[in-house]
């Protein structure tokens, strides 16, 4: 046996190597091989080398359930996987033969393999019967044939059944015939008259024998009835009969009516029928009606398994004599296989970047059917960016046909439907699941365009103020958000010294407390970025505007409260009835309602004289001034905001009522001074007015360097770190013409918030009497002619509005010198003019104090 094996492999060589050349390769092997034997080295034979057998993924299609073969990869042998039956992979066949394919991908490449299966002697021929019994009549003539059983042997070839031989007799010799197919059968022929009375039994043997090595063979014996005379043969009517069946046809179909006839009567002339010499699984698959003739199916015939049946059929009458025909019949094949869909490789997840044409799947489709039930056809179901296409046979490639986004869609079912010519037409699906994996092409995207929150002044830090939120159509880490500050700077500091955002939450906070009065809205851009490589980022702007609270109490403007001197306002006892003392001038930096202000007269040395306008801060008379009325009235008005809680301010304002200066004279003398006359006063005088003279020379030498200095430097007209508020109040005029207001009174009021001072000028047509109370002087008066107001807007109902929107316009007028906006007519008069008013001042207190040391001196001395 190993001599054999070893003589057809080197017999075989030359074989595989031709076939190479044309690109089929065909192996001859033994049937019966263990497991794990050598078929032959692929890798050599296809040209090809261990990596890339490796690299490609070489592996076995077949198709078939049972793997006969087996692909060592690492060593590029093909080997044997299991048993391999000759008879069982192809039955009777001379030639057998199995064929599988490999395929390597990264390119896909297809090599055919064919491998045939050589016959090894490893069965007997085999009697389907151990006994044949056979009844010949005595009156056979000489040369009468009868055909015996025949045996089976599943080799083929030399070890395939070759001969029959039978025991020595005097009565009969063997015959042995051929068939059309290549099978063997013998026959007994009488030679010699048999008589039943000398022999009425006859036994002998037949024995099978194939032509292996070493020889087998099968026995059977034959026992040989003789009988009494029956001279005629039944004889069919035909020597070859030819039918058609269709595959799967039900059990009790009639295929064909086969007639023989007998020239004997009687019981000699009865014909039994029946099927000899047929394969086993014929015999399972077609009977015959011993009576009639008539051939049915009694199986489930395969148009896949078998195409064509062979058999013989035996007419036998009731003497012992028979005759044979030969049936012929074709199987006629009908679509009854689906096709059979493998899937050989399939990629999943897949990139949303992968281009269009990408492999995503190799499927092998087969249909056992044949001609137009065996053509296949691939579809795919839906509209969905994927094609099928077949590149070798029963091959098809599953590919994307245009660009995936996986943002629209995040995965597919794939369904492939393969169907076939056949009428009508079988179909099988395969569905797959193919999922999209994410890459980052989608940038955060904000939820708004502009982000705007309020918070209130003075406010902890640490405060919350707005969370930010953004989104990002991808997934994972490609959607993981953070959110920073932009750099950028405020008022001169980065952005981050007032608001912080946390990078998990975009949460935005507060880092510091806020004034509505130096900052009113903050403005800035936070970047949301994802955790893609590279990452995506988008940016928001947020504003944050503050709001206002009630922080500030009012400020009074007019009249001025000073520790120097008091400022009395003087009304003549002919004063009617609501004879406008005076105004009451404040305002509130804060906005809105908190910087809506009232008056109120808290105090008065008479309050049924006076009464205080609640919105304007007027002061009027509210009956007519008499003889009893004191000359002294000290009045209390209270200035209250409108927010909550409302913060407020007092202001006290002397008001003299007399009609003559000597009289308001006597009536400060007392008010003024609680000590007697010093006579050291001269002294003091003198060094006030050396004083004033250094104070006035040093101040003309610190304006003139001042100027020149600014001059070459800039132009900014003051520089603080607090807010100017300006402030121009209304015009009032008293309609009744008399008092001490003129009837345009004009008030021009410019406050530092760091300096605590004013400056006030007075003006109008005529002269006004002002009183300055000087504690230091026994009551002397100075009339004071008043500049001409620098305001020339015409009065109008609008100049008479409430001093709450004066505080608002001071605000906006804060806002705006600190922009370097504000260029109002008065402002730019103001700054031309403040030097010369300056001088002016120092000439009057230099005027003011030469007169008290020279006049009122000499005057005084003069009275004693």
């Amino acid at each position: 046996m190993a001599v054999c094996f070893y003589g057809f492999l080197s017999s075989s060589l030359f074989y595989v190597l031709f076939n190479a050349v044309t690109g089929q390769i065909r192996y001859s092997i033994p049937e019966e091989m263990k497991k794990g034997s050598p078929i032959g080295y692929i890798a050599q034979d296809l040209g090809l080398d261990l990596r890339r057998l490796r690299s490609g993924r070489a592996r076995i299609v077949t198709g078939e359930s049972i793997q006969y073969t087996e692909l060592k990869v690492d060593k590029g042998i093909l080997v044997v996987n299991e048993r391999i039956d000759r008879e069982q992979l192809c039955g009777d066949l001379a030639s057998c033969s199995f064929s599988l394919e490999i395929i390597l991908e990264n390119p896909m490449e297809l090599y055919p393999v064919t491998i045939e299966v050589l016959d090894v002697n490893d069965h007997s021929p085999v009697f389907k019967k151990t006994d044949i019994i056979l009844e010949i009549s005595e009156s056979a003539n000489l040369g009468a044939r009868f055909v015996l059983d025949s045996a089976e042997d599943p080799d083929v070839g030399v070890n395939g059944l070759q001969n029959y031989v039978l025991t020595p007799n005097e009565n009969f010799v063997l015959k042995q015939h051929v068939n059309p197919d290549g099978s063997k059968y013998a026959e007994i022929v009488v030679q010699k008259q048999l008589d039943r009375e000398e022999l009425p039994h006859l036994s002998l043997r037949l024995v099978a024998v194939d032509g292996g090595t070493p020889q087998r063979s099968g026995t059977v014996n034959i026992h040989i009835k003789v009988l009494d005379v029956n001279d005629n043969a039944p004889v069919f009517t035909q020597s070859v009969y030819e039918a058609t069946v269709t595959e799967n046809a039900a059990a009790g179909t009639q295929v064909l009516t086969i007639n023989a006839t007998d020239a004997d009567s009687g019981t000699n002339g009865h014909i039994i029928y029946s099927i000899s010499n047929a394969k086993s699984n014929i015999a399972e698959l077609l009977s015959i009606d011993p009576y009639s003739g008539v051939l049915s199916v009694s199986g489930s015939i395969d148009f896949e398994k078998d195409k064509k049946y062979e058999l013989r059929i035996d007419a036998k009458d009731q003497g012992g004599l028979t005759d044979s025909s030969k049936v012929v019949i074709e199987v006629i094949d009908v679509n009854d296989n689906a096709p059979i869909i493998n899937v050989m490789s399939f990629t999943s997840p897949l990139s949303e970047d992968s281009p269009p044409g990408t492999t995503i799947g190799i499927i092998n489709v087969k249909d056992l059917d044949s001609g137009d039930n065996g053509k296949v056809s691939c579809t795919i179901e839906g509209n969905i960016p994927f094609k099928i296409k077949s590149n070798l046979r029963n091959y098809y490639t599953l590919t994307t046909d245009s660009v995936l986004d996986r943002e629209t869609v995040s995965e597919y079912n794939i369904t492939v439907s393969a169907t076939d010519s056949g009428v009508p037409p079988l179909s099988t699906k395969k569905k797959f699941h193919l999922k999209i994996s994410d890459i980052n092409d989608n940038a955060p995207v904000f939820l708004q365009n502009i982000y705007t929150a309020f918070i209130r002044e003075n406010n902890p830090p640490g405060t919350s103020v707005i969370t930010l939120s953004a989104k990002d159509l991808d997934e994972k880490q490609h959607a993981r958000i953070s959110y920073t500050l932009e750099h950028i700077t405020f008022a001169g500091l980065p952005i981050s010294e007032y608001v912080s955002v946390n990078a998990e939450s975009g949460l935005i906070e507060a880092v510091r407390s806020f004034d509505y009065e130096q900052i009113k809205e903050l403005g800035f851009i936070v970047k949301a970025q994802d955790g893609g490589s590279p990452p995506l980022s988008s940016n928001v702007t947020v504003k944050i505007l503050i709001q206002d609270q009630n922080d500030n109490p009012p400020q009074v403007l007019y009249p001025v409260q000073t520790g120097g001197s008091a400022v009395a306002e003087m009304v003549p006892r002919s004063a009617d009835v609501g004879y406008l003392v005076t105004k009451v001038v404040a305002v509130d930096v804060d906005s809105g309602q908190n910087a809506w202000l009232s008056y109120k007269l808290q105090k008065a040395t008479d309050r049924a004289l006076f009464e205080v306008g609640l919105q304007n801060g007027e002061i009027r008379t509210i009956r007519q001034v008499t003889d009893k009325d004191a000359v002294k009235q000290r009045l209390t008005v209270i200035v209250e905001d409108n927010g909550q809680p409302s913060r407020s301010a007092t202001v006290i304002v002397n008001v003299v009522v007399a009609d003559s200066f000597p009289e308001v004279l006597s009536e400060f003398t007392d008010f003024s001074h609680d000590k007697e006359y010093n006579d050291n006063l001269t002294f003091y005088l003198v060094l006030a007015l050396a004083v004033v003279s250094f104070l006035f020379i040093t101040c003309l030498v610190v304006i003139i360097s001042v100027k020149i200095y600014r001059w070459r430097q800039s132009r900014i007209l003051y520089h603080s770190n607090l807010p100017v508020i300006p402030y121009y109040p209304p015009r009032y005029s008293d309609t009744l013409g008399a008092g001490t207001l003129p009837h345009v009174y004009n008030y021009e009021v410019c406050r530092t918030t760091d300096s605590r001072k004013s400056d006030i000028k007075f003006g109008r047509d005529g002269s006004q009497n002002v009183l300055i109370m000087d504690p230091s002087s026994k009551g002397t008066m100075h009339r004071m002619q008043s500049e001409r107001s620098i305001l020339d807007e015409p009065d109008s109902p609008v100049e008479q509005q409430s001093v709450g929107k004066g505080a608002q316009c001071a605000s906006e007028n804060i806002y705006a010198i600190q922009t370097g906006a504000w260029s109002s007519p008065g402002h730019q008069t103001h700054v031309k003019t403040s030097y010369q008013v300056f001088i002016y001042i120092y000439i009057y207190i230099y005027i003011y104090v030469f007169q008290h040391v020279i006049i009122v001196e000499y005057r005084d001395h003069c009275w004693r």
